[in-house]
């Protein structure tokens, strides 16, 4: 099956072509490009020549119906998005980006029943309140959050009235190479920092669920090939639950001479959720914490020496 990627050049994006261009699934990278410095931090040469690429905004509903027929795309995961700091400098250009570029996904799946069985998209933790729920008096603490949660209705709406299958997958906090963005990218910052010998302070406490970035694409990848799927579920990615400061911990016996540290006040999201509905369907997929952290201080270091990233990206 050939599959299109929205966002494809994101963090989650790359690790997500990967796990599909490892068991042989051809990959559209839909996107507006400008970022393919991800794409070998993930991929190797052979895999970056296997990507189709379309220069495409998930806004314009007859671009991505345009790809999606050019290309004869039997399966979507809808990745693009604005993140939490880009939402909050630019709320309506969020709100038009992240809800109704998620619209058009599913209503041009909706038009291509026939070949699309059902869509994967990227929601988030952030839809849950200060409270830790869903409820609806309990708004979440981010805007991003607000769009996420409608994310999540529409998707609902699409499979009751339209009959369009989805699962929307809620990533926590995704660290690892590639993860250069965000709110919650300063774990990795962190990471980069010390196998570079940079200082670096994460400028936040509290608690997190963690998950390795190539295993939040090995999730997608896996939720995008079920058989025979049929709802609108959505589902907390699973994920090693952590204090920050023990993320500082794990960095420092990764890296001992590491100069990292984090911040006491915690983010507005839950530190931890159930995952339960995810293992059942998908199965396990992140790895423990303390082996992320290791893999990715030395992929960090592979990576500085190989000029892939710079020490300059380790920056607050």
């Amino acid at each position: 099956m050939r599959f299109l990627v929205t966002g494809a050049l994101g963090a989650i994006g790359v690790w997500t072509m990967r796990s599909l261009l490892e068991r042989g699934h051809p990959v559209v990278a839909f996107d507006l490009g400008g970022s393919a410095h991800r794409l070998p931090i993930a991929l190797d040469e052979a895999q970056r020549d296997a990507v189709t690429h379309v220069q495409g905004d998930v806004t314009d509903l007859a671009a991505l119906e345009r790809a999606l027929d050019e290309h004869e795309i039997g399966g979507v995961i809808h990745l693009a998005a604005l993140q939490v700091p880009f939402v909050r400098e630019r709320p309506p250009l969020g709100a038009h980006v992240n809800v109704v570029g998620t619209v058009n996904v599913l209503e041009a799946a909706r038009r291509r029943a026939d070949r699309i069985a059902h869509v994967v998209y990227a929601s988030s933790i952030a839809v849950y309140g200060r409270r830790a729920s869903l409820a609806g008096d309990d708004v979440p603490g981010t805007l991003y959050g607000v769009y996420k949660r409608a994310d999540e209705g529409g998707a609902l709406r699409y499979f009751e009235d339209f009959g369009v299958s989805s699962v929307g997958l809620r990533p926590h906090t995704v660290f690892g190479p590639a993860r250069d963005q965000g709110l919650t990218s300063a774990p990795t910052k962190a990471m980069l920092a010390a196998a570079a010998g940079v200082p670096f302070q994460i400028p936040f406490g509290g608690g997190a669920q963690f998950q390795y970035a190539p295993d939040v694409g090995e999730a997608f990848a896996r939720a995008a090939l079920l058989e025979g799927y049929a709802g609108a579920s959505v589902h907390n990615v699973d994920g090693e639950p952590a204090a920050i400061a023990e993320v500082v911990r794990l960095i420092r016996e990764a890296v001992p001479d590491a100069e990292v540290g984090c911040a006491d006040d915690a983010l507005p999201f839950p530190a931890e959720v159930d995952a339960t509905s995810f293992t059942e369907l998908l199965g396990p997929v992140c790895r423990p914490l303390a082996d992320g952290v290791r893999d990715a201080v030395e992929r960090f270091r592979r990576l500085l020496d190989a000029g892939l990233v710079t020490r300059t990206e380790a920056s607050p």
